[in-house]
């Protein structure tokens, strides 16, 4: 593929759709041809592909050297009332319209384009691997939503929210057994008991 033909990339992506409780957060991020090289040099990637340690470096460095991001999350009765997908495509609307339009193409990480906004898009999976926008992108979206969910685990330690983030993991799925939902589930999810 070949990214001159996109111009300048806003790419997009989103943290969360996959846990049972807590937000999910969207990010749209626009990179200077500098931050770009300087970013891969240090390793960027598909936020999935890394550590925390190494999220949160990057994260620490697209802060310090000013990448242009924009967040939105959406909150559990906003992913109640729509459904996961529709959210994180309201959050990544939301998101690419706080942007100043200094970009060219959209780049939406998944099979699903962006509703309503007046951009060239595309959407790619595993867009997250290819685009560095969009790799920056994940790995902000993931480092906001970890933090959100690092703040949950103060409020509901029993769940053991630091730990697994939220998602279905055994350890999660006993506490749900045992405990009930917390005031932060989602109430649209199963949250059935591992067998």
């Amino acid at each position: 593929m070949e990214l001159r033909e996109f111009g300048r990339i806003a790419g997009t992506d989103e943290a969360g759709r996959g846990p049972l409780c807590g937000p999910v957060v969207a990010v749209a991020v626009v990179l200077t041809d500098e931050q770009c090289d300087e970013l891969l040099a240090l390793g960027l990637t598909d936020s999935k592909k890394l550590s925390p340690r190494k999220r949160d470096a990057l994260f620490a460095r697209m802060s310090s050297c000013g990448v242009l991001w924009r967040a939105q999350a959406a909150s559990l009765e906003r992913i109640d009332r729509m459904n996961i997908l529709q959210a994180s495509l309201w959050a990544m609307r939301r998101c690419l319209l706080k942007l100043p339009p200094i970009f060219d193409t959209v780049i939406v990480d998944g099979a699903f384009s962006v509703p309503g906004v007046p951009f060239r898009q595309r959407a790619l999976p595993k867009a997250d691997s290819l685009i560095p926008a969009v790799a920056a992108a994940s790995v902000v979206a993931k480092v906001l939503r970890d933090r959100v969910m690092d703040s949950l685990d103060v409020l509901y330690p029993e769940y053991g929210f630091r730990k697994h983030k939220g998602y279905p993991t055994t350890a999660h799925r006993e506490a749900l057994a045992a405990l009930g939902p917390s005031p932060v589930h989602r109430k649209s999810f199963s949250w059935s008991a591992p067998s």
